[in-house]
């Protein structure tokens, strides 16, 4: 679990994170949701100990990160999977080297040892066998897989995933969406998923935090977000005349 505690950040006269108070839960996927500039990427750069913030508390299990010194929060970080919004695969590399990257520099692992994780983690994504293909050679869908191949690797506690839909079609964003869903309930893990994809909000969005001009406006999760009456929570996701026919018929 993590717990953000009267969080705030600036950068000179701009106060982007103001009083961010926010519960991130083991074992379910947390939706971080907002509109461009709200403050959604500050904060999870925050979240992974890339932002030094201004005032406030970051909790791991208890453990705050602000307070942590290099090495204690290279350690921290050990524990800590991502999923880049363009995958952030190697092109130089195949799909094993690029799975096995992590294990070569943060673990001491036997060459055996890393390569039956490699195996298992990409099984785990169903791409098993295709350990010698390049990036290049494979869809956007399966570079997503191997991308998270790759950050489940490590066995991470916490998993951070920016955009995991982006630039999918819409039946390959429900498998991607369903795959960390599984992942996050099969291994127990902190799931945080920054997303704009208003079908990820409403399929697995456990619990969701609406980032509104630096504040974190409105926790609810998949079945509440329909109720609310934030008008710049329903401004938001309901924006469309689409969206907003499928809030009534589901209110």
């Amino acid at each position: 679990m993590i717990q953000v505690n009267h969080l705030n950040k600036s950068f000179g006269d701009h106060h982007v994170l103001k009083d961010v108070s926010a519960s991130f839960e083991k074992g379910r996927v947390n939706l971080i949701i907002g509109a461009s500039g709200s403050g959604k990427s500050v904060l999870t750069k925050s979240l992974v100990g890339l932002h030094e913030i201004d005032s406030g508390e970051i909790l791991y299990n208890g453990r705050n990160i602000c307070t942590m010194n290099q090495y204690e929060l290279r350690d921290q970080r050990k524990e800590i999977g991502m999923l880049f919004q363009g995958s952030a695969l190697f092109d130089s590399m195949t799909v094993e080297q690029n799975v096995m990257f992590p294990l070569t520099m943060f673990s001491n692992m036997t060459r055996k040892e890393m390569l039956d994780r490699v195996n298992f983690c990409l099984d785990r994504v169903n791409l098993e066998g295709r350990n010698n293909l390049f990036p290049a050679e494979c869809s956007g869908g399966m570079q997503k897989r191997i991308a998270i191949a790759r950050a489940i690797a490590m066995k991470p506690q916490y998993l951070f995933c920016d955009e995991p839909n982006s630039g999918l079609d819409p039946q390959t964003s429900i498998l991607i969406d369903s795959l960390i869903k599984e992942i996050t309930l099969e291994y127990n893990i902190t799931t945080i998923v920054i997303t704009h994809d208003m079908n990820s909000v409403i399929e697995i969005g456990d619990h969701i935090n609406f980032i509104y001009e630096g504040k974190n406006l409105w926790q609810g999760t998949s079945k509440t977000i329909i109720q609310t009456d934030v008008q710049e929570v329903v401004d938001f996701v309901f924006a469309s005349q689409f969206m907003k026919d499928i809030r009534e018929q589901l209110k």
